[in-house]
């Protein structure tokens, strides 16, 4: 899933919640237009940041120096 599929939700949640005036015995519509709004926000929230966080790199060196002891660098960067 990701954008597209959150854009998707939103649109047609807004359309059933906003736009449409049929009856559906049993359902309502406007409720079910709410809740695949919210549904498609999450979702859209939920990519942005999946796809933010998977963009950074981590890098780790240790060096070994002649007395035995070690040190350890740490790098992180934005791809």
């Amino acid at each position: 899933m990701g954008y597209g599929a959150g854009g998707f939700l939103v649109a047609v949640g807004l359309v059933l919640a906003l736009a449409v005036d049929d009856t559906v015995q049993g359902v309502d519509l406007v409720t079910v237009g709410w809740i695949l709004t919210a549904v498609g926000a999450v979702l859209l929230l939920l990519t942005a940041i999946t796809m933010t966080s998977g963009r950074r790199a981590r890098s780790v060196a240790t060096t070994t120096h002649a007395d035995g002891t070690q040190t350890v660098r740490e790098t992180r960067s934005e791809v």
